[in-house]
């Protein structure tokens, strides 16, 4: 067996190994300084063997750990993991050419989560329902989660029993699974095609296990309004529709985009979903939000219009990856709000530093992206003045951001 000492984490979270030759390799379950014993095949050590543990290596609570592929650092310490995460935005950002300091970490407690995305699995026996095994399409079937919300870790034996109906040997169910104020949100995709015995089955299901919501592939089994406050606004997202991933997470978000924006009379909210920010902000602005999917913009537009003591909220469906506002469109804001996906917002960022647009509160899910987005502003004059993480997605390499772009 060959010794290995772990460098450090790379930005998926497994360790950096490096051999007294030299040789480099990946091993999972690993923290910075310790040393370990395995062989590397194809650049990857499979089971390395622990000789001399870190300090922050704590003992993980989850029976699943070492199988799950659901959370993939719960063996490091809360504060190794603080120190970590913004060491890795920070990293982003200077290879960009800039120098930041986080602000602050901002971590979601144990089982918080309150959308889930999970996987099912009919079985001869019943079905599997949970998340998959560290890369591999295997599900591993949970019967506990300490990043759920417990009122979805209590619907797991009523999630089996609906892949069990109305799944097929042969594919996986998707489950995107929202706990709201109504009860779960359900939206299932990938199952058997819609009858009428399996629309009966179906209903009975979400009838026992007292769903808000239940969607089969598309097509409403039950018309319970999953309702989600977002302000002043109670939302119904559409079936699936992306939300922030904890309460605690998304409260955290808001009062630093609250903060940035001010008392700006006119705001921009691109990349708007169904409302996040832009329901909460209408309480002290005229906020125009735009988002690339129809969907998420109508629930959102009805929610204003449904709510009280709120500003003039207008809607555009566009999509902004290649078709971004323009400074002559950007003109009218007073502050822009924009939170994009995984692959970040390159073409809108270059129209915002092109623009006259002095204050920006950016949202990222990604540091890299948001680094090059980043970068583009400061080109044209714009510097970070705050700049926090967000840990919605605890033990895992997962990072968010929210920062505040001022023009120097």
């Amino acid at each position: 067996m060959s010794l290995w000492r772990i460098e450090r984490l790379n930005q998926r979270g497994d360790g950096v190994a490096v051999s007294a030759s030299g040789e480099r390799a990946l091993a999972a379950l690993t923290l910075p300084g310790e040393e370990i014993e395995g062989e590397a095949t194809a650049g990857r050590i499979a089971q390395p063997r622990i000789l001399t543990p870190s300090v922050d290596r704590v003992r993980p609570p989850c029976p699943h750990f070492r199988i799950c592929g659901g959370c993939s650092l719960m063996h490091a310490s809360d504060d190794f993991m603080r120190g970590w995460k913004a060491a890795q935005v920070g990293k982003a950002l200077r290879a960009q050419g800039l120098e930041v300091p986080v602000a602050g970490v901002h971590v979601s407690p144990p089982r918080s989560r309150r959308r889930a995305v999970l996987s099912g699995r009919r079985t001869k026996k019943g079905a599997l329902v949970g998340f998959h095994a560290r890369a591999s399409d295997v599900i591993v079937d949970l019967s506990d989660c300490h990043v759920l919300r417990p009122a979805i870790t209590a619907a797991l034996p009523l999630l089996r029993r609906i892949v069990s109906a109305g799944g097929s040997r042969q594919g996986e169910v998707g489950l995107t699974v929202t706990e709201t104020p109504a009860g779960l949100d359900v939206a299932a995709q990938g199952g058997k095609p819609m009858d009428g015995a399996l629309l009966q089955t179906l209903a009975r299901l979400a009838d026992e296990g007292d769903l808000a919501r239940l969607d089969w592939d598309g097509q409403a089994v039950t018309r319970r309004a999953p309702a989600l406050p977002m302000g002043r606004a109670r939302v119904v997202p559409p079936p699936g529709g992306f939300l922030q991933a904890t309460r605690e997470g998304e409260a955290a978000l808001l009062t630093v985009t609250r903060d940035i924006v001010g008392h700006a009379p006119r705001v921009l909210d691109l990349f708007a979903g169904c409302g996040t920010f832009t329901l909460p902000l209408a309480e002290r602005a005229e906020v125009h939000a735009v988002e690339g999917l129809a969907a998420p913009l109508a629930a959102l537009d009805s929610a204003w219009r449904g709510a009280n003591g709120l500003h003039r909220v207008t809607t555009e469906v566009r999509d902004l990856a290649r078709n971004p506002l323009l400074p002559d469109e950007l003109r009218p804001y007073d502050a822009i709000v924009i939170d994009p996906p995984r692959a970040g917002a390159e073409a809108q960022a270059q129209q915002i530093a092109r623009s006259r647009v002095g204050t920006v509160a950016w949202i990222s899910c990604e540091s890299v992206g948001f680094a090059r987005d980043a970068r583009i502003l400061a080109q044209e004059g714009f510097a970070i003045s705050r700049l926090y993480v967000v840990d919605q997605f605890r033990w895992s390499p997962h990072v968010e951001i929210v920062a505040e772009f001022r023009r120097s």
